[in-house]
């Protein structure tokens, strides 16, 4: 199963990949480090748990399918609202936790434009994995 799931992350498209293993994975659990600043545990599980229900989509299908969108949009959503808010908010934040958060909000605002786009395709049909 774990060979499967990697070789279906090899097929799509290595800006893809890239975005996935360099930039999205790593920036939504960077909030792990700051648990302990203002919502520091909301953002965290907020962040953790856009990305965790897609272990056992990856499981069931064998792969990677557009299905993988639908958490995204179901946790990170309200997750970049909360982040929009802490940021304009009057909270004194740490300069680690602020740069964190924008990092967080722009990286999850342009993965939500892909997901919106990913779960009205699986809603239409297109289930297949890659």
């Amino acid at each position: 199963m774990v060979v499967e799931i990697w070789q279906s992350f090899r097929r799509i498209p290595l800006w893809v990949q890239i975005w996935v293993a360099v930039i999205l994975v790593p920036v939504n659990l960077l909030p792990l480090a700051f648990v302990n600043e203002p919502y520091g545990l909301w953002v965290a599980v907020l962040s953790i748990g856009g990305m965790l229900p897609n272990l056992p989509i990856m499981m069931l299908e064998r792969g990677l399918s557009k299905r993988m969108a639908l958490p995204h949009l179901v946790i990170w959503t309200p997750l970049v609202v909360l982040v929009g808010w802490i940021l304009l908010s009057d909270q004194v934040l740490s300069d680690g936790y602020r740069w964190m958060l924008i990092a967080l909000l722009l990286v999850d605002l342009v993965s939500l434009a892909f997901d919106y786009v990913d779960a009205a395709k699986w809603q239409a049909g297109d289930r297949g994995v890659a």
